[in-house]
């Protein structure tokens, strides 16, 4: 993107947002990439409910589109990165996995301070909490059950050399990677003792699976991560934060969404995280939806005890990351006060969840 294009007016009286403090640029270098035909830019707006990259749309005379980019502080090495993001949304677009639409790809960290993209707005609902839940019928939620795992498979079946992803990840070793890598971030992102982290980890060390087959996988995949449309039937309209996708263990991907999922009568009272949406009536059990998932694809989902706590255990490591920059002032929103407790609760529920599968 340049800055060597001029802009009408009017932009000037569009306020800019933490993230994006200057929007005349930003149109500016949206014009240079070729957007210009979308019209001026008239406002800029947070998108509520993201933990990690921030995510805004913006307001164009010709409609409105997403604009993405890292959080405002404490980015640790390898996350975060806004290239990767959009080359597996241009890599899905003609698959059976629906997506935004990518626009362009900015690496400039002139224009707003960050490298970021843009894609189309998609119009669908983010179903979250149980007061999102009361637009559900007991039968939506259980369309939406099965729509989730049968897109999940869907993502797992993905040809990746077919799309150009072949290259996107190294799937032998793929979770003793990740234990790594997850370890690592802790070191970097960790602001207090944590009593049961360092047994965690030596636990999931010691009940390392052997590696899988290596598919796509989302990195984050869950309810909340989609954009629903309540029709007879429910639909999918989009998948969206794909920030920690690559090529690794299809497993590991089904037992995060499963550590998301409530199940009936349980919810997340203690910690602001999961959809507790799924503990409704209507909603498939953790059981039920991996039985599903296992349907779907043969897949020998016996042992899914250690992935979700695994699940558990990269969910502790990312809010500790997130507490962190709340902790230096550079999370942009609302409840970021509320993940900081959370953190221990995953551990001892990652260790729970290790008893009970032996």
């Amino acid at each position: 993107m340049t800055d060597g294009v001029e802009v009408p007016g009017g932009i000037q009286r569009v306020s800019g947002v933490p993230g994006v403090q200057d929007p005349v640029r930003l149109a500016k270098g949206m014009a240079g990439a070729g957007l210009g035909d979308l019209g001026e830019l008239r406002g800029v707006q947070l998108i509520a409910g993201g933990r990690s990259n921030l995510t805004y749309r913006l307001d164009l005379d010709g409609g409105q589109i997403v604009l993405r980019r890292p959080p405002l502080g404490h980015v640790l090495p390898t996350a975060h990165d806004m290239s990767r993001e959009y080359r597996v949304l241009t890599a899905l677009q003609d698959t059976a996995v629906p997506v935004p639409q990518p626009l362009a790809s900015c690496q400039d960290t002139e224009v707003i301070g960050a490298p970021f993209y843009l894609m189309r707005y998609v119009d669908g609902l983010v179903l979250r909490t149980m007061q999102d839940g009361e637009l559900l019928t007991e039968q939506q939620a259980a369309e939406l059950s099965d729509l989730l795992a049968s897109m999940l498979a869907t993502i797992h079946g993905v040809d990746t050399a077919a799309v150009g992803l072949d290259t996107f990840g190294r799937p032998e070793g793929y979770l003793a990677r990740q234990l790594s890598r997850w370890q690592r971030q802790w070191e970097l992102s960790n602001t207090r003792e944590m009593p049961g982290y360092p047994e965690l980890v030596a636990r999931l060390t010691a009940g390392l699976p052997e590696s899988a087959e290596g598919t796509l996988v989302h990195g984050d995949f869950r309810l909340d991560n989609t954009l629903v449309r309540l029709g007879h039937p429910a639909t999918i309209a989009a998948v969206v934060d794909w920030e920690m996708s690559t090529l690794g263990d299809p497993l590991a991907d089904l037992g995060l969404t499963l550590s998301y999922w409530a199940d009936a009568g349980e919810g997340f009272p203690d910690i602001n995280v999961g959809a507790t949406v799924t503990a409704l009536p209507g909603f498939y059990s953790r059981a039920e939806f991996a039985d599903r998932y296992a349907e779907l694809t043969g897949r020998d989902v016996s042992g899914i005890g250690y992935y979700i706590a695994f699940g558990y255990f990269k969910l502790a490591v990312v809010l500790e990351g997130i507490h962190a920059r709340f902790v230096l002032g550079k999370t942009v929103g609302e409840g970021f006060e509320r993940e900081g407790p959370a953190v221990p609760v995953l551990i001892a529920r990652a260790h729970q969840m290790l008893d009970s599968v032996g």
